[in-house]
């Protein structure tokens, strides 16, 4: 095949290579298995660079899935929990999946009902941001839920609250008269006073 994939023929070995050289191109073998054998006279280097583009763009598209961890133990106190629900709804906002585990220690083992009421209510706190993946399972001395971020988890919330807008094109100062506004990235500078002495 040409460089422009229409049909030669069928050449010699030596005939396709002086063929491809004297275009200044290479000779690849596409389908060595074929009887005839099938070549192509291409840029090789070229060819070769923009399979690794599309390979390196494939890859930038694939979204790699996370799994976060958080331990708990089945007597919290109120401040640890609220600070391990934290973790959780950073780790959900992060679009990461979250493995909860509430480890037992001693007697606690005779009570897996604490531990699943304290998964489930953190299921709960965080539902708008996460959803049980895998129900809370007893796995030797440890209690594991799998939490997973729901299609708003990431997402801001819009501002509430802003009552007032700064308009891009003029900005009225206290004086009644019209001012360009400030970029927004520059700090609006206050008005020259006078003072009289």
């Amino acid at each position: 095949m040409d460089e422009d994939g229409a049909q030669i023929g069928i050449k010699q070995t030596d005939e396709a290579r002086e063929y491809a050289y004297s275009k200044n191109l290479d000779l690849v073998e596409v389908a060595p298995n074929a009887d005839p054998p099938v070549a192509r006279v291409m840029d090789y280097g070229k060819y070769r660079y923009e399979q690794e583009q599309k390979a390196k763009l494939a890859r930038k598209h694939q979204s790699q899935i996370l799994v976060k961890e958080i331990k708990l133990r089945p007597k919290i106190g109120v401040h640890d929990y609220e600070t391990k629900k934290g973790h959780v709804v950073r780790f959900l906002n992060q679009r990461a999946k979250v493995k909860v585990t509430i480890m037992f220690r001693g007697r606690e083992n005779l009570h897996p009902e604490r531990g699943r009421d304290l998964l489930l209510r953190l299921a709960d706190d965080v539902k708008e941001l996460g959803l049980i993946e895998q129900p809370p399972l007893q796995d030797g001395r440890n209690m594991v839920m799998l939490l997973g971020p729901t299609k708003n988890a990431g997402v801001k919330p819009d501002a509430k609250g802003e009552d007032v807008e700064r308009s891009e094109e003029a900005v009225q100062d206290e004086r009644g008269r019209e001012v360009d506004a400030p970029p927004r990235d520059e700090e609006p500078q206050p008005a020259e006073e006078v003072v009289e002495a």
